[in-house]
């Protein structure tokens, strides 16, 4: 349409009319004479509503979508973190137990042989001393400690103690070869001298070359004069292997030591040796043989029925 004079009166016209009938809607309410009109138009246009709005909100879902894909992220990162946490904890309670235990092992042990101790833990390994196996304890001057002091757990010999500081202490493990402890056979009483040998079983010089020993036989410490630097009676080992005897006025065998060195955590530093000489109670009990199962031989007969070995003759 061209820009005249005519075209601008229709317009204006237009313009007024609509604002007359806006005018008309708003006074007469629901009674509005253009309802109809706006019911019909209603009707006409509601459907091309519908398929534009069907349109439209899939998109406005998934803006929400991804709007709660990041509350479900953070939640999901707060659950993986919440897990973490409960791991953790759950291995510290691992952990405590497995302290707990040890502990109550080594004070039954101090308890069997009488031995007053403090308790100490492993805060580092290594050669601090020049030597090949030691640890470092938590516990030195200020507790008691003093040099050449006896290292137990609750499984046995752990070492000696060789440095020791205001606060820490060093000790020399029993597998090291420039470790020597007497010892004494359990029952025979037979003495000896065992020496470490690293991760290798401790080689037992026994001073009789005709000692009477085989495998599985236990020893302890022997004790030191006036128990320092071993206190007696404190488990070593088992034997694992023995040398032929070749007429020689000693003989070597092999002790598999009850400590694990490799796994230390909390021992017990003895600062009271025992008044008498614990022998061998503080020994673990001996695992019981187990009773052997009786057994009936039973034989066919000619005839084919069955008879037991012990059966009288007819």
């Amino acid at each position: 349409m061209r820009d005249t004079r005519e075209s601008r009166l229709l317009l204006v016209l237009l313009i007024a009319i609509a604002f007359a009938l806006i005018t008309v809607d708003i006074r007469g309410g629901e009674d509005s004479p253009v309802d109809g009109a706006r019911q019909a138009a209603a009707t006409v246009f509601g459907p091309v509503e519908e398929g534009v709005s069907s349109a439209v909100d899939p998109i406005g879902n998934a803006i929400g979508a991804v709007r709660d894909s990041g509350d479900r992220h953070d939640r999901i990162a707060e659950l993986e973190r919440q897990n973490a946490a409960l791991k953790a904890k759950l291995g510290s309670d691992d952990r405590n137990r497995s302290r707990v235990r040890q502990l109550d092992s080594m004070l039954k042990k101090a308890g069997a042989g009488q031995y007053g101790i403090k308790g100490a833990e492993v805060i580092g390994i290594g050669a601090a001393q020049g030597f090949s196996w030691t640890v470092t304890i938590d516990a030195g001057a200020n507790d008691g400690l003093k040099r050449d002091m006896t290292v137990l757990n609750g499984d046995g010999l752990v070492g000696r103690v060789t440095t020791v500081g205001p606060n820490t202490a060093t000790v020399l493990l029993a597998n090291d070869p420039d470790f020597t402890v007497g010892t004494r056979m359990e029952k025979t009483d037979e003495l000896g001298f065992a020496t470490g040998q690293g991760d290798r079983p401790l080689s037992v010089q026994l001073l009789n070359g005709k000692a009477k020993v085989k495998k599985g036989d236990r020893l302890v410490t022997f004790g030191s004069q006036a128990d320092k630097p071993f206190v007696p009676g404190v488990p070593v080992g088992e034997v694992v292997r023995v040398d032929p005897s070749g007429g020689d006025l000693t003989r070597n065998v092999y002790v598999k030591p009850y400590v694990g060195f490799t796994k230390l955590d909390i021992v017990g530093v003895v600062v009271e040796a025992p008044r008498e000489d614990p022998r061998d109670t503080v020994l673990p009990p001996k695992p019981a043989k187990p009773k052997p199962t009786p057994t009936v031989t039973v034989t066919a007969t000619p005839s084919g029925q069955p008879q037991t070995g012990n059966g009288d003759e007819q």
